[in-house]
């Protein structure tokens, strides 16, 4: 038995014994060695280099290099390849050499190439092993031990915003870089520091940081803000300090300022959240902030070029990879700047919102918000005591109303007409007779009564409610479509529905009408029922596309003329509505009456909204107006302004929507 188990120690002994003095390939070694490559494990990669290598680079700068230039250049797909001969022996050589090749893309695109890879012999505490020869050269091979890589961006040219014609709304021009020279100052320095603090919004306390930056030099520009050069109070202001002089310096410049400053929107500095957001930004490029600077962002950024490259000690560059510049977008809109800039200057600074389209093709003529605020301003960077005086004034100039959703009061009698002659439960013949001012269909109302404008002293039918905008009628008619049919009616105008659009809206909402209370107010554009200016533009354009409603479009390169809802009416029906549209403004005593103009025939109908939490308080009143020509139907003009019942009702926006045909009749 003892004899049987020496045996099987022996044998156990002689195994050992044999695999401990077993060759180690170098082919293993290197093998091993791109297995942890591959993984980017660094560390791992240091333990396999020879004793000349580690004493040109400690392990901790060596797995921080790779890291870092693999960060920088953000390399992925990282692949080193190597097919080595397995069955070569190398017994007696000191060294062994290996092509492999390494593939990887970077920011710059795919970098490429192949080298060899040299494996020294040496003796370890234990045994002899294979080690790799490592120098820069195996990070590229064109890198020596004193060059540098070099990553440098090429920046993309933002694309420019152009109105229908061409015109610039949004282009990169000229700014002025306001600056000082520390040495030109002399004795005056606290007082132009203290003189561009006030001038530019700058704090003194950034100033004096700016001026005691390190590379600061007496004779050196020190730019402080930049500034528009039509400021010219501003630079009028800065220019009489000593020492203060400007560079000329590229950036964004919105020539309509205000009149197209919601619909363009600006750019500003990117942030840090909004870098998390965004992926192929730097900390020093521009976003879109508001407007369409910001819903086109991606097509008006383009991307930027990058080249990454060695700089070699000599002087000489090496290209490992380019990635070419890509300008943004020029987009062109079928925005007409002229109207856009009449319709802004009707409104007058007061809140109120206005959108013009071509009703055939659909073309958005103008899209205006007012209040405004100086969109080159804006992307220049407000004081902290500008941004506090536009984000506390009552008109609230950031809100883009355009895009918001309101009651639309009597401009929604023509829709309600259209679903009542639709549905048959209005007929042309069809009179109300009810005296006084105010109605309610029974004691179950409690003390709320429809209330219209004035009493008509006899009955009235179809054509004088609309050209009276009689409240009663309307209340009336949807309570003799009830809800079912009055919610469908109203669906087929693309209401609750997102209408596809290059500017975000809020969609046109029914709301409740749970109660005959609610049904009857939103006959006539109160009750719960909203609309956008845009929506509420587009919903007239059936009463010209003989029952069809066209569907807007802002971009100058989408199709015209698509029909967003098809059928809303019969062409009988529309032609209808029509007619009598053209005697509210045509016909003595018809609502719109102030618009009326011999020579430019208009039809439309008019609107006034009350906003009010309850029955027995007086709200504040919106003014409405739709308006075209129906003889050569290429404007149409919804306008909205807020507040307008101490100033004549909906009257003032009849007559400031007849101003801008006025204005413009020539050309639409």
């Amino acid at each position: 038995m003892r004899k049987v188990m020496f045996a099987v120690f022996a044998v156990l002994v002689l195994a050992a014994l044999s695999g401990c003095n077993k060759e180690v390939k170098p082919q293993d070694r290197f093998a091993q060695y791109v297995e942890h490559w591959n993984k980017q494990e660094f560390e791992k990669m240091y333990d396999f280099l020879s004793k000349d290598a580690k004493q040109s680079i400690s392990k901790e700068d060596y797995a921080g290099r790779y890291e870092k230039v693999y960060k920088d250049l953000e390399i992925n797909n990282l692949e080193i390849t190597y097919k080595p001969d397995m069955e070569k022996e190398y017994k007696k050589e000191e060294s062994a050499s290996f092509p492999f090749s390494a593939s990887m893309d970077s920011a710059a695109g795919k970098i490429e190439f192949t080298h060899d890879a040299k494996l020294v012999r040496e003796e370890t505490e234990e045994k002899e092993n294979w080690f790799v020869a490592w120098d820069t050269t195996y990070i590229f091979p064109e890198l020596g031990p004193e060059d540098k890589i070099n990553y440098s961006t090429i920046p993309a040219k933002r694309g420019d915003i152009v109105d229908r014609t061409g015109d610039p709304l949004a282009l990169n021009g000229t700014l002025y870089e306001i600056g000082v020279v520390p040495e030109q100052m002399g004795a005056q320095k606290e007082q132009t520091i203290k003189g561009l603090s006030e001038a530019l919004g700058v704090s003194e306390e950034q100033i004096h940081k700016s001026l005691n930056a390190s590379w600061v030099q007496p004779g050196y520009f020190v730019p402080i803000k930049k500034v528009s050069p039509d400021d010219k109070d501003k630079l009028d202001k800065v220019f009489a300090l000593k020492g203060v002089l400007k560079q000329d310096v590229k950036g964004r410049v919105y020539p309509m300022g205000e009149a197209a400053a919601h619909l363009i929107g600006y750019v500003g500095s990117i942030t840090a959240e909004e870098m998390k957001e965004h992926d192929g930004y730097s900390s020093t490029d521009m976003i879109g902030k508001r407007g369409l600077e910001q819903v086109l962002e991606e097509r008006l950024k383009g991307a930027n070029g990058i080249k990454i490259g060695i700089q070699k000690k000599d002087g000489s560059e090496v290209m490992l990879a380019e990635k070419p510049v890509e300008n943004g977008e020029n987009i062109q809109l079928t925005i007409d700047m002229n109207l856009q800039q009449s319709l802004y200057k009707e409104l007058g600074g007061k809140p109120g919102t206005a959108a013009a389209m071509d009703p055939v093709t659909g073309d958005t003529l103008a899209l205006v918000s007012s209040p405004s605020f100086d969109p080159n301003q804006a992307s220049l960077g407000f004081t902290a005591d500008e941004w506090k005086s536009i984000e506390e004034n009552k008109d609230m100039p950031l809100l883009t109303r355009f895009k918001q959703t309101y009651a639309p009061g009597s401009v929604m009698k023509p829709l309600t007409s259209a679903i009542g002659l639709t549905e048959g439960t209005l007929t042309l013949d069809e009179t109300i007779n009810v005296k006084g001012l105010q109605w309610q269909k029974g004691s179950a109302w409690g003390g709320y009564k429809v209330t219209r404008v004035k009493d008509p002293g006899g009955p009235v039918n179809f054509e004088k409610a609309m050209m009276y905008s009689d409240n009663i009628f309307f209340a009336q008619e949807a309570l003799e479509l009830g809800k079912e049919r009055f919610a469908a009616g109203l669906k087929k105008f693309a209401f609750e529905e997102e209408i596809p659009y290059a500017f975000p809206l809020e969609q046109s909402k029914i709301g409740g009408l749970d109660t005959e209370i609610l049904l009857a107010d939103s006959g006539y554009g109160q009750g719960q029922v909203e609309m956008s200016m845009v929506h509420l533009a587009a919903s007239y354009t059936p009463f010209i596309n003989k029952g069809s409603m066209i569907k807007p479009v802002l971009i100058e390169e989408e199709e015209k003329g698509q029909v967003l809802k098809e059928g809303v009416m019969s062409e009988e029906t529309a032609d209808t509505i029509e007619k009598m549209m053209e005697k509210v403004i045509q016909a003595p005593g018809g609502t719109g009456r102030a618009a009326y103009m011999k020579d430019y025939p208009l039809a439309g109908k008019t609107g006034t909204a009350e906003l009010k939490k309850s029955a027995d308080e007086k709200g504040q009143e919106n003014g409405l107006f739709v308006a075209y020509n129906p003889q050569s139907p290429k404007l149409l003009i919804a306008m909205m302004m807020e507040g307008v019942e101490n100033s004549g009702g909906s009257k003032v926006v009849v007559e400031k929507v007849k101003k801008v045909f006025e204005e413009n009749k020539g050309r639409f």
